[in-house]
């Protein structure tokens, strides 16, 4: 009977923990390195709160917001409504244009740095993403050099309002 309980105690084996360890080397500093550059290319964009309202005795200021729809750029004042409206398609859309109004808006009120896109529902995201690039900063040129200016980087983002139907007799629904 000795000689077989002494059979059974054998030394507990020694995990080998060395493989996991060359694999922690390797994929820690991968991992740290991966999120540096996924920080890199995040937008950061300011969403309105839900149910804000500015109270009576705050003086009115301008409230910057682009309407995007399939036809149409509408750059309009929250209060005021359109300043102004371009045409545009998919393939064609006056950068140029939309541009100076953007900078002659900035020199009128040079404090300004919010803007709200408004966009319907159909807007592609690449044509989001071009809007957002040129309200945030254009060239300009300054006597024989190109700066680049700071326009409104504080972005929103939102749903456009719905335009209503016209139905043949003039009801609006």
């Amino acid at each position: 009977m000795k000689q077989r309980s002494k059979k059974l105690k054998k030394d507990a084996a020694e995990m080998d923990i060395t493989a996991f360890m060359n694999l922690m080397v390797i994929l820690i500093p991968f991992l740290l390195i991966t999120a540096v550059f996924s920080r890199l290319t995040v937008l950061e964009l300011n969403l309105p709160p839900i149910g804000s309202k500015a109270s009576l005795q705050e003086k009115i200021k301008l409230q910057l917001e682009i309407v995007v729809s399939k036809t149409s750029f509408d750059i309009q004042d929250a209060n005021l409504g359109v300043i102004k409206r371009f045409a545009r398609t998919e393939d064609n859309t006056n950068w140029k244009a939309f541009t100076k109004v953007l900078v002659e808006i900035k020199t009128r009120f040079p404090d300004e740095k919010s803007i709200t896109l408004l966009l319907d529902k159909k807007i592609e995201y690449k044509t989001l993403i071009s809007i957002m690039d040129r309200v945030r900063s254009a060239d300009v040129i300054q006597f024989t050099s190109v700066e680049t200016v700071e326009l409104f980087p504080n972005i929103s983002i939102g749903d456009a309002p719905e335009k209503p139907t016209v139905i043949s007799k003039g009801i609006k629904q």
